[in-house]
């Protein structure tokens, strides 16, 4: 089992750089940034997990920028997006930030990847949330075009361009590997179509029963066994050995954005559970 954090860096809660090396020094896989570009104002689609939504959701950091900080100052620990709003992202654009992050990073790039949920958010970036998914596909098609090709061109419905030259190319071949979150029901065939993992979230839903179901469609499409990680994973250690039984991968533990002296601590204790399932 593999061991990652998740956290929303924020202008009042750790350095995400410091965080990263105190992460790496206790052995921990990964980190996995969120993204929301904005929060509008006036919104009317419910907050998933309930609730009010909470105050980091509007002060988050860019994931790339703040990746590319940290593969500067770290060795080892993976960089990931928990997810990245592709909906939201120009794919040409979007396919040399992550290609320069997989090379500068020595190809330590994890591309988490999703739909989002705001709908606000995405229209005012001129997303349909009623077309989002195709739109997103089409996007990491376009990306993958660039990342494989020489020359690359794609021509769908809404991603549509003649053949170009772009360089530098992912370092990881033949790009890094794309986790499709979401425990939608439509998700495990996106996985199957474009995806090379699947990242469910630990406290929405049914899904370690689905587990199965994947890896049978994965048989079906002539693949090997799909990756699983859990995103907001429970850090009790029953929780943990559920997780592995099931075949899950990597546990992502999530950390409250706040600032170092409350954050080290939760660490350590963090850190005791990768000590215990590494024996």
């Amino acid at each position: 089992m593999k061991f990652g954090l998740t956290i929303f860096p924020t202008d009042y809660a750790i350095n995400p750089i410091i965080l990263a090396q105190e992460a790496e020094a206790r052995g921990f896989e990964s980190i996995f940034l969120p993204e929301h570009t904005h929060i509008p104002v006036n919104r009317e689609t419910p907050f998933p997990g309930g609730g009010d939504l909470p105050k980091e959701y509007s002060h988050t950091f860019d994931p790339f920028i703040t990746l590319g900080a940290i593969a500067a100052s770290t060795k080892n620990i993976k960089l990931a997006t928990g997810i990245a709003l592709i909906v939201e992202r120009d794919p040409i654009i979007l396919a040399k930030e992550i290609s320069t992050l997989d090379i500068i990073s020595n190809g330590r790039v994890l591309l988490g990847v999703g739909g989002g949920w705001n709908r606000e958010e995405m229209r005012n970036h001129g997303t349909s949330p009623e077309r989002r998914w195709k739109l997103m596909r089409e996007r990491i098609e376009a990306m993958k075009n660039i990342w494989t090709q020489n020359v690359a061109e794609y021509h769908g419905e809404f991603v549509n361009f003649d053949p170009l030259w772009q360089w530098p190319k992912p370092l990881q071949k033949p790009h890094p590997p794309i986790i499709v979150g979401g425990n939608g029901a439509n998700t495990l065939k996106r996985v199957i179509r474009y995806g090379d993992e699947w990242m469910p979230i630990g406290n929405r839903g049914e899904y370690l029963n689905r587990i199965p179901e994947l890896q049978e469609l994965a048989l079906e499409s002539g693949r090997n066994t799909i990756p699983i990680s859990v995103f907001g994973a429970s850090s009790d250690e029953k929780s943990i050995i559920e997780l592995a039984s099931a075949g899950v991968d990597r546990a992502i533990l999530r950390l409250k954005s706040a600032e170092k002296e409350q954050i080290l601590p939760v660490l350590d204790q963090y850190a005791s559970i990768i000590e215990t399932f590494s024996n």
